[in-house]
């Protein structure tokens, strides 16, 4: 039991620091910093130190096939492009409805495991999208924004994020051989880097922004939650529990970014969106204490 809790567990604290990264960048930018810098510096800073640890625990560099390679590169890539649509979504959408928008992931991710597996989603994960789907929109805020006038731009960069990110997961359920996780964790955080480097503001490492001005404090906290310690976690966990699993389980981004903007900006909760919350976490633990409850079933008494 400790080994099929372990793993849900890992996706779940992962997803909790992509929770996080949403106010460490709203203080950024309260700190006079634009949303772009701060990204930059996550990559950064968290590809930085994903090689300085390579660096210092691994004596060869992988050796993959072509199969492992594409995968490593595949979620590289989607790990740089999800930043990239989400921030752009920010730009059209209020930041409750971009909140939406991105946790379409939940379904979609799904929905794209199923269609590369050759199978129909269970009842217990077509209920759980019900409790994360309407909990998603309590927890919110999402009703009480005004709909009209919103750019076309804006649905499509969510949706975009939303998509991005279900295909990171998908890349990540799939097993590497011949690469450790440190190893992992390192190219797919320079494949991220460089796209991030050609889209955002690389010129923050020059024009001392970063180690001048003070960034890379901001850099630090968003390259170890942002980058680091998901990825890593990611890495290990997602092979184990599935990439529709792992969908679901991800769901906890959101209830730690209301509640850390609460903490930590000051900002209002409704007991709507408490209630979001509870919805959110009910649909998320669903699956795995099904799953806990049909294994001691199982077992002979």
């Amino acid at each position: 039991m400790k080994k099929t809790l372990m793993y849900p567990l890992m996706v779940i604290i992962a997803s909790s620091c992509y929770g996080v990264l949403s106010t460490i960048i709203k203080v950024a930018m309260n700190h006079g910093f634009t949303s772009e810098e701060a990204v930059t510096s996550q990559y950064m800073i968290g590809c930085g130190l994903a090689f300085l640890l390579f660096i210092l625990t691994q004596r060869q560099l992988p050796r993959l096939n072509k199969s492992g390679w594409i995968t490593v590169i595949g979620a590289g890539l989607f790990t740089g492009t999800t930043g990239i649509v989400y921030g752009q979504s920010l730009n059209y959408l209020p930041a409750s409805l971009a909140v939406v928008m991105l946790f379409q992931f939940t379904w979609i991710g799904l929905f794209l495991d199923c269609a590369l597996k050759k199978r129909m989603p269970t009842r217990t994960e077509l209920v759980s999208l019900l409790f994360l789907f309407s909990g998603t929109i309590l927890a919110a805020g999402v009703l009480d924004v005004d709909l009209s006038g919103i750019a076309w731009q804006g649905w499509a960069f969510g949706l975009a994020a939303a998509c991005s990110f279900a295909c990171f997961v998908q890349f990540n359920s799939r097993p590497a051989e011949g690469i450790t996780t440190t190893a992992r964790v390192m190219v797919m955080s320079l494949v991220a880097l460089t796209l991030i480097s050609i889209f955002l503001t690389p010129e923050i490492a020059w024009n001392g922004r970063l180690f001048g001005d003070g960034l890379w404090v901001y850099g630090v906290a968003l390259g170890v939650l942002g980058i680091l310690l998901p990825i890593y976690l990611f890495s290990i966990a997602v092979p184990k529990v599935g990439g529709a699993l792992a969908s679901i389980l991800s769901a906890m981004e959101l209830p730690v970014a209301i509640t850390v903007s609460v903490l930590v900006l000051n900002e209002a909760i409704t007991v709507l969106q408490i209630f979001g919350i509870v919805i959110v976490l009910i649909g998320m633990m669903l699956p795995t204490l099904l799953s806990l409850r049909k294994q001691q079933r199982a077992q002979p008494q």
